[in-house]
Protein backbone atom coordinates (compact mmCIF):
# COMPACT_ATOMS: atom_id res chain seq x y z
CA UNK A 1 0.00 0.00 0.00
CA UNK A 2 2.77 2.46 0.96
CA UNK A 3 4.61 1.73 -2.29
CA UNK A 4 1.67 3.19 -4.22
CA UNK A 5 2.03 6.57 -2.50
CA UNK A 6 3.90 9.11 -4.66
CA UNK A 7 7.27 10.24 -3.14
CA UNK A 8 6.16 13.91 -3.28
CA UNK A 9 3.02 13.14 -1.29
CA UNK A 10 5.01 11.06 1.21
CA UNK A 11 7.52 13.85 1.92
CA UNK A 12 4.69 16.38 2.23
CA UNK A 13 3.07 14.21 4.87
CA UNK A 14 6.36 13.89 6.77
CA UNK A 15 6.86 17.67 6.67
CA UNK A 16 3.36 18.29 8.03
CA UNK A 17 3.99 15.79 10.83
CA UNK A 18 7.29 17.50 11.77
CA UNK A 19 5.61 20.93 11.84
CA UNK A 20 2.83 19.57 14.06
CA UNK A 21 5.37 18.05 16.47
CA UNK A 22 7.37 21.30 16.68
CA UNK A 23 4.22 23.35 17.24
CA UNK A 24 3.06 20.95 19.95
CA UNK A 25 6.45 21.25 21.66
CA UNK A 26 6.39 25.04 21.56
CA UNK A 27 2.88 25.12 23.00
CA UNK A 28 3.97 22.78 25.81
CA UNK A 29 7.05 24.96 26.45
CA UNK A 30 4.97 28.15 26.66
CA UNK A 31 2.43 26.49 28.92
CA UNK A 32 5.24 25.23 31.15
CA UNK A 33 6.86 28.67 31.35
CA UNK A 34 3.54 30.32 32.13
CA UNK A 35 2.84 27.68 34.76
CA UNK A 36 6.23 28.29 36.40
CA UNK A 37 5.50 32.00 36.70
CA UNK A 38 2.04 31.31 38.05
CA UNK A 39 3.36 28.82 40.60
CA UNK A 40 6.12 31.11 41.83
CA UNK A 41 3.75 34.03 42.25
CA UNK A 42 0.34 32.30 42.20
CA UNK A 43 -1.30 35.12 40.24
CA UNK A 44 -0.63 38.58 38.91
CA UNK A 45 -4.28 39.46 38.41
CA UNK A 46 -6.32 42.16 40.14
CA UNK A 47 -3.33 43.93 41.69
CA UNK A 48 -3.99 47.32 40.09
CA UNK A 49 -6.20 49.88 41.85
CA UNK A 50 -9.32 51.11 40.06
CA UNK A 51 -10.52 54.72 39.61
CA UNK A 52 -13.25 56.04 41.88
CA UNK A 53 -16.47 56.38 39.91
CA UNK A 54 -19.27 58.67 41.11
CA UNK A 55 -17.70 59.37 44.52
CA UNK A 56 -20.04 60.13 47.40
CA UNK A 57 -19.90 63.53 49.09
CA UNK A 58 -17.38 62.42 51.74
CA UNK A 59 -15.02 60.87 49.18
CA UNK A 60 -15.36 63.86 46.84
CA UNK A 61 -14.39 66.21 49.67
CA UNK A 62 -11.43 64.01 50.54
CA UNK A 63 -10.25 64.04 46.91
CA UNK A 64 -10.64 67.83 46.72
CA UNK A 65 -8.52 68.33 49.85
CA UNK A 66 -5.79 66.01 48.51
CA UNK A 67 -5.71 67.95 45.25
CA UNK A 68 -5.26 71.18 47.20
CA UNK A 69 -2.41 69.71 49.25
CA UNK A 70 -0.47 68.72 46.15
CA UNK A 71 -1.11 72.04 44.44
CA UNK A 72 0.67 73.61 47.39
CA UNK A 73 3.42 70.98 47.33
CA UNK A 74 4.02 71.77 43.66
CA UNK A 75 4.40 75.45 44.51
CA UNK A 76 6.88 74.42 47.22
CA UNK A 77 9.03 72.69 44.59
CA UNK A 78 7.75 69.11 44.55
CA UNK A 79 8.65 67.39 41.26
CA UNK A 80 7.44 63.81 40.96
CA UNK A 81 4.60 61.30 40.87
CA UNK A 82 1.87 60.50 43.39
CA UNK A 83 -0.54 57.59 43.83
CA UNK A 84 -3.01 57.39 46.72
CA UNK A 85 -5.26 54.36 47.03
CA UNK A 86 -7.87 53.44 49.62
CA UNK A 87 -9.77 50.17 49.67
CA UNK A 88 -8.40 49.37 46.21
CA UNK A 89 -9.68 52.61 44.66
CA UNK A 90 -7.58 55.51 43.40
CA UNK A 91 -8.26 58.64 45.44
CA UNK A 92 -5.54 60.59 43.68
CA UNK A 93 -2.95 60.05 40.96
CA UNK A 94 -0.88 62.75 39.32
CA UNK A 95 2.50 63.78 37.91
CA UNK A 96 4.25 67.10 38.52
CA UNK A 97 7.21 68.51 36.63
CA UNK A 98 9.89 66.88 34.52
CA UNK A 99 11.76 63.60 34.19
CA UNK A 100 14.87 65.50 33.06
CA UNK A 101 15.08 69.15 33.97
CA UNK A 102 17.32 70.09 31.06
CA UNK A 103 15.11 68.37 28.49
CA UNK A 104 11.86 69.60 30.10
CA UNK A 105 10.17 66.28 29.31
CA UNK A 106 6.96 65.93 31.30
CA UNK A 107 6.67 63.17 33.87
CA UNK A 108 4.02 60.50 33.24
CA UNK A 109 2.73 57.53 35.23
CA UNK A 110 5.29 55.39 33.35
CA UNK A 111 8.25 57.46 34.58
CA UNK A 112 10.69 55.41 36.67
CA UNK A 113 12.29 56.77 39.81
CA UNK A 114 15.31 55.55 41.76
CA UNK A 115 13.68 54.21 44.94
CA UNK A 116 16.76 54.80 47.11
CA UNK A 117 16.17 53.12 50.50
CA UNK A 118 12.65 52.19 49.47
CA UNK A 119 14.54 49.37 47.71
CA UNK A 120 15.14 47.76 51.12
CA UNK A 121 11.64 46.20 51.46
CA UNK A 122 12.21 44.39 48.15
CA UNK A 123 15.56 43.04 49.39
CA UNK A 124 13.96 41.92 52.65
CA UNK A 125 11.18 40.11 50.80
CA UNK A 126 13.76 38.37 48.57
CA UNK A 127 15.60 37.04 51.64
CA UNK A 128 12.37 36.10 53.45
CA UNK A 129 11.30 34.10 50.40
CA UNK A 130 14.56 32.13 50.57
CA UNK A 131 13.96 31.60 54.30
CA UNK A 132 10.42 30.41 53.57
CA UNK A 133 11.87 27.90 51.10
CA UNK A 134 14.39 26.65 53.66
CA UNK A 135 17.42 27.85 51.70
CA UNK A 136 18.42 30.48 54.27
CA UNK A 137 17.83 30.70 58.02
CA UNK A 138 17.34 33.75 60.21
CA UNK A 139 20.06 32.31 62.49
CA UNK A 140 22.61 31.91 59.69
CA UNK A 141 25.77 33.91 60.23
CA UNK A 142 27.28 35.89 57.38
CA UNK A 143 30.28 33.53 57.54
CA UNK A 144 28.08 30.68 56.28
CA UNK A 145 28.01 32.46 52.92
CA UNK A 146 31.21 34.51 53.08
CA UNK A 147 33.80 32.82 55.36
CA UNK A 148 36.23 35.77 55.16
CA UNK A 149 33.71 38.31 56.45
CA UNK A 150 35.59 39.91 59.38
CA UNK A 151 32.63 40.66 61.70
CA UNK A 152 31.57 37.61 63.69
CA UNK A 153 28.24 36.99 65.38
CA UNK A 154 26.24 38.86 62.72
CA UNK A 155 23.15 36.87 61.71
CA UNK A 156 20.63 37.27 58.88
CA UNK A 157 18.00 38.31 61.44
CA UNK A 158 20.23 41.20 62.53
CA UNK A 159 20.90 42.33 58.97
CA UNK A 160 17.18 42.45 58.21
CA UNK A 161 16.35 44.43 61.35
CA UNK A 162 19.42 46.74 61.35
CA UNK A 163 20.75 45.25 64.59
CA UNK A 164 24.08 43.98 63.26
CA UNK A 165 26.22 46.86 64.54
CA UNK A 166 28.08 46.92 61.20
CA UNK A 167 29.72 50.16 60.02
CA UNK A 168 28.18 51.90 57.02
CA UNK A 169 30.23 51.06 53.94
CA UNK A 170 29.60 54.52 52.48
CA UNK A 171 31.58 56.08 55.35
CA UNK A 172 33.95 53.22 56.24
CA UNK A 173 36.58 53.67 53.58
CA UNK A 174 38.80 56.66 53.02
CA UNK A 175 39.93 57.84 49.61
CA UNK A 176 43.00 55.58 49.66
CA UNK A 177 40.75 52.52 49.41
CA UNK A 178 39.00 53.83 46.32
CA UNK A 179 41.26 52.42 43.67
CA UNK A 180 41.03 49.96 40.79
CA UNK A 181 37.52 49.49 39.46
CA UNK A 182 35.76 52.85 39.41
CA UNK A 183 32.34 51.73 40.60
CA UNK A 184 32.36 48.91 43.19
CA UNK A 185 29.59 46.32 43.43
CA UNK A 186 28.40 44.33 46.45
CA UNK A 187 31.17 41.74 46.26
CA UNK A 188 33.76 44.49 46.06
CA UNK A 189 32.39 45.89 49.31
CA UNK A 190 32.62 42.48 50.99
CA UNK A 191 36.16 42.02 49.68
CA UNK A 192 37.12 45.41 51.08
CA UNK A 193 35.88 44.51 54.53
CA UNK A 194 37.71 41.18 54.39
CA UNK A 195 41.07 42.64 53.28
CA UNK A 196 41.36 46.23 54.46
CA UNK A 197 43.73 46.89 57.36
CA UNK A 198 42.75 47.92 59.91
CA UNK A 199 39.21 46.53 59.77
CA UNK A 200 36.73 49.41 60.15
CA UNK A 201 35.32 49.58 63.66
CA UNK A 202 31.77 48.25 64.10
CA UNK A 203 29.16 50.64 65.41
CA UNK A 204 28.09 48.26 68.17
CA UNK A 205 28.04 44.63 69.24
CA UNK A 206 25.76 42.40 67.12
CA UNK A 207 22.18 42.37 68.38
CA UNK A 208 22.69 45.05 71.01
CA UNK A 209 20.71 47.90 69.44
CA UNK A 210 19.03 49.25 66.34
CA UNK A 211 21.27 51.25 64.01
CA UNK A 212 20.00 51.92 60.51
CA UNK A 213 22.86 50.97 58.19
CA UNK A 214 23.09 50.46 54.42
CA UNK A 215 25.75 47.76 54.82
CA UNK A 216 23.12 45.36 56.17
CA UNK A 217 21.18 45.35 52.91
CA UNK A 218 24.27 45.36 50.74
CA UNK A 219 25.25 42.08 52.47
CA UNK A 220 21.71 40.66 52.15
CA UNK A 221 21.70 41.23 48.38
CA UNK A 222 25.07 39.47 48.15
CA UNK A 223 23.63 36.52 50.12
CA UNK A 224 20.76 36.26 47.61
CA UNK A 225 23.29 35.99 44.79
CA UNK A 226 25.42 33.47 46.68
CA UNK A 227 22.48 31.18 47.51
CA UNK A 228 20.66 31.32 44.16
CA UNK A 229 23.58 31.56 41.75
CA UNK A 230 21.69 34.33 39.95
CA UNK A 231 22.36 38.03 39.83
CA UNK A 232 20.30 39.98 42.35
CA UNK A 233 18.33 41.63 39.55
CA UNK A 234 17.54 38.33 37.85
CA UNK A 235 16.31 36.79 41.10
CA UNK A 236 14.09 39.78 41.88
CA UNK A 237 12.68 39.70 38.36
CA UNK A 238 11.84 35.99 38.31
CA UNK A 239 10.60 35.64 41.88
CA UNK A 240 8.90 38.99 42.60
CA UNK A 241 8.52 41.31 39.61
CA UNK A 242 7.20 38.92 36.95
CA UNK A 243 4.74 37.09 39.24
CA UNK A 244 3.30 40.45 40.38
CA UNK A 245 3.20 41.98 36.90
CA UNK A 246 5.79 44.61 37.81
CA UNK A 247 7.01 45.27 34.28
CA UNK A 248 8.45 48.72 35.06
CA UNK A 249 10.89 47.78 37.85
CA UNK A 250 14.61 47.23 37.21
CA UNK A 251 17.94 47.50 39.01
CA UNK A 252 20.19 50.43 38.18
CA UNK A 253 22.84 47.93 37.04
CA UNK A 254 20.55 46.65 34.26
CA UNK A 255 21.69 48.48 31.13
CA UNK A 256 19.25 46.91 28.66
CA UNK A 257 17.04 49.18 26.58
CA UNK A 258 13.95 47.92 28.39
CA UNK A 259 15.47 48.80 31.77
CA UNK A 260 16.57 52.29 30.74
CA UNK A 261 13.25 53.24 29.15
CA UNK A 262 11.34 55.97 31.01
CA UNK A 263 14.17 56.29 33.57
CA UNK A 264 14.35 59.73 35.19
CA UNK A 265 17.37 61.66 36.45
CA UNK A 266 17.92 62.80 40.03
CA UNK A 267 18.34 66.54 40.58
CA UNK A 268 19.36 68.90 43.34
CA UNK A 269 19.18 72.70 43.18
CA UNK A 270 17.85 72.30 39.64
CA UNK A 271 20.91 70.42 38.39
CA UNK A 272 21.23 66.81 37.29
CA UNK A 273 23.38 64.70 39.61
CA UNK A 274 25.98 62.51 37.94
CA UNK A 275 26.45 58.81 38.70
CA UNK A 276 27.66 58.27 42.25
CA UNK A 277 30.69 56.19 43.19
CA UNK A 278 28.45 53.73 45.09
CA UNK A 279 25.55 53.56 42.59
CA UNK A 280 26.32 49.96 41.57
CA UNK A 281 26.03 48.68 45.14
CA UNK A 282 22.45 47.42 45.36
CA UNK A 283 20.03 45.97 47.87
CA UNK A 284 20.18 49.00 50.12
CA UNK A 285 19.12 51.11 47.09
CA UNK A 286 19.31 50.79 43.32
CA UNK A 287 15.80 49.91 42.14
CA UNK A 288 14.04 52.05 39.56
CA UNK A 289 10.27 51.73 39.58
CA UNK A 290 6.91 53.43 39.16
CA UNK A 291 4.16 54.26 41.64
CA UNK A 292 1.93 51.66 39.97
CA UNK A 293 4.50 48.88 40.35
CA UNK A 294 5.11 49.75 44.01
CA UNK A 295 1.39 49.43 44.65
CA UNK A 296 1.37 46.01 42.93
CA UNK A 297 4.25 44.97 45.16
CA UNK A 298 2.47 45.85 48.39
CA UNK A 299 -0.90 44.56 47.17
CA UNK A 300 0.68 41.28 46.05
CA UNK A 301 2.38 40.87 49.42
CA UNK A 302 -0.84 41.33 51.36
CA UNK A 303 -2.60 38.85 49.07
CA UNK A 304 0.02 36.18 49.87
CA UNK A 305 1.40 35.99 46.33
CA UNK A 306 5.08 36.03 47.35
CA UNK A 307 5.24 35.28 51.08
CA UNK A 308 2.79 33.34 53.22
CA UNK A 309 0.98 35.19 56.01
CA UNK A 310 3.25 33.85 58.76
CA UNK A 311 6.38 35.15 57.02
CA UNK A 312 4.78 38.48 56.14
CA UNK A 313 3.78 38.92 59.78
CA UNK A 314 7.47 38.48 60.67
CA UNK A 315 8.35 41.31 58.29
CA UNK A 316 5.80 43.59 59.96
CA UNK A 317 6.80 42.70 63.53
CA UNK A 318 8.68 45.47 65.43
CA UNK A 319 12.08 44.35 66.73
CA UNK A 320 13.74 47.27 68.52
CA UNK A 321 12.68 48.56 71.93
CA UNK A 322 15.83 50.20 73.34
CA UNK A 323 14.09 53.56 73.15
CA UNK A 324 10.53 54.49 73.99
CA UNK A 325 8.44 55.84 71.15
CA UNK A 326 6.11 54.99 68.31
CA UNK A 327 8.83 54.39 65.71
CA UNK A 328 10.17 50.90 65.12
CA UNK A 329 11.61 48.60 62.45
CA UNK A 330 10.73 45.06 61.36
CA UNK A 331 12.36 43.17 58.49
CA UNK A 332 12.76 45.78 55.75
CA UNK A 333 9.83 47.91 56.87
CA UNK A 334 9.61 50.87 59.21
CA UNK A 335 6.48 51.28 61.31
CA UNK A 336 4.64 53.33 63.85
CA UNK A 337 3.36 50.99 66.54
CA UNK A 338 0.43 50.89 68.96
CA UNK A 339 0.65 50.25 72.70
CA UNK A 340 0.32 46.49 72.07
CA UNK A 341 3.31 46.74 69.67
CA UNK A 342 1.22 45.92 66.60
CA UNK A 343 1.88 48.16 63.58
CA UNK A 344 -0.38 51.16 63.20
CA UNK A 345 1.39 52.41 60.07
CA UNK A 346 3.89 50.55 57.86
CA UNK A 347 6.22 52.59 55.69
CA UNK A 348 9.65 53.14 54.20
CA UNK A 349 11.21 56.21 52.67
CA UNK A 350 14.35 56.83 50.71
CA UNK A 351 16.83 59.50 49.70
CA UNK A 352 19.68 59.14 47.24
CA UNK A 353 21.26 61.69 44.94
CA UNK A 354 18.25 63.91 44.35
CA UNK A 355 15.56 61.25 44.68
CA UNK A 356 13.03 61.31 47.54
CA UNK A 357 10.61 58.40 47.91
CA UNK A 358 7.91 57.22 50.30
CA UNK A 359 5.59 54.24 50.64
CA UNK A 360 3.12 54.73 53.52
CA UNK A 361 0.44 52.20 54.46
CA UNK A 362 -2.38 52.22 57.01
CA UNK A 363 -3.57 48.59 57.30
CA UNK A 364 -6.65 49.49 59.37
CA UNK A 365 -7.98 51.99 56.82
CA UNK A 366 -6.62 49.99 53.85
CA UNK A 367 -4.88 53.11 52.54
CA UNK A 368 -1.63 53.30 50.55
CA UNK A 369 0.30 56.50 49.80
CA UNK A 370 3.15 56.46 47.27
CA UNK A 371 5.16 59.63 46.63
CA UNK A 372 8.18 59.58 44.29
CA UNK A 373 10.30 62.66 43.66
CA UNK A 374 13.38 63.20 41.51
CA UNK A 375 14.32 66.70 42.66
CA UNK A 376 15.37 66.86 46.30
CA UNK A 377 12.50 68.37 48.25
CA UNK A 378 11.53 67.58 51.84
CA UNK A 379 7.83 68.02 51.13
CA UNK A 380 7.93 64.42 49.90
CA UNK A 381 8.09 63.32 53.54
CA UNK A 382 5.67 65.91 54.93
CA UNK A 383 2.61 63.66 55.14
CA UNK A 384 0.79 64.74 58.26
CA UNK A 385 -1.76 66.98 56.51
CA UNK A 386 -2.38 64.25 53.94
CA UNK A 387 -2.85 61.64 56.67
CA UNK A 388 -5.37 63.87 58.43
CA UNK A 389 -7.44 63.99 55.26
CA UNK A 390 -7.33 60.24 54.66
CA UNK A 391 -7.64 58.95 58.21
CA UNK A 392 -9.22 61.82 60.12
CA UNK A 393 -7.56 64.67 62.02
CA UNK A 394 -8.36 63.16 65.43
CA UNK A 395 -6.03 60.24 64.74
CA UNK A 396 -2.90 62.20 63.87
CA UNK A 397 -1.95 64.07 67.05
CA UNK A 398 1.19 61.99 67.64
CA UNK A 399 2.42 61.88 64.03
CA UNK A 400 5.46 64.00 63.26
CA UNK A 401 5.22 66.58 60.49
CA UNK A 402 8.28 65.15 58.76
CA UNK A 403 8.02 61.38 58.75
Amino acid sequence: MLKKVQPKVWWTAVAVLVILLISWGLVRKNKSENRDVAVSGKSNLNLDPVPVKDPDAETALKISKIEDIFRRKKKAGFNGNVLIVQKGKILYESSFGFAHMKAKDTLTSDSRFQLASLSKPFTAVAILKLIQEGRVSLDDSVQRFFPDFPYHGVKVDMLLSHRSGLPNYIYSFDDSVRHGRKYPDNMDILDWYAKVVPTPQPYNRPGRSFNYCNTNYCVLAAIVEKVTGDSFGKYLNSQIFLPLGMTNTFLITDTTEAARKYRTDGHQFGRRLEKDYYDDVVGDKGLFSTAGDIYRFYNGLTKGLVLDKKMLDEAFKPRSFERDGIRNYGYGFRMHIKEDHSPRFIYHGGWWKGYNTMLWVCPEDDAVIIVLGNTYNRSTYDLRELLEVIHGSGKMEDIEKDI
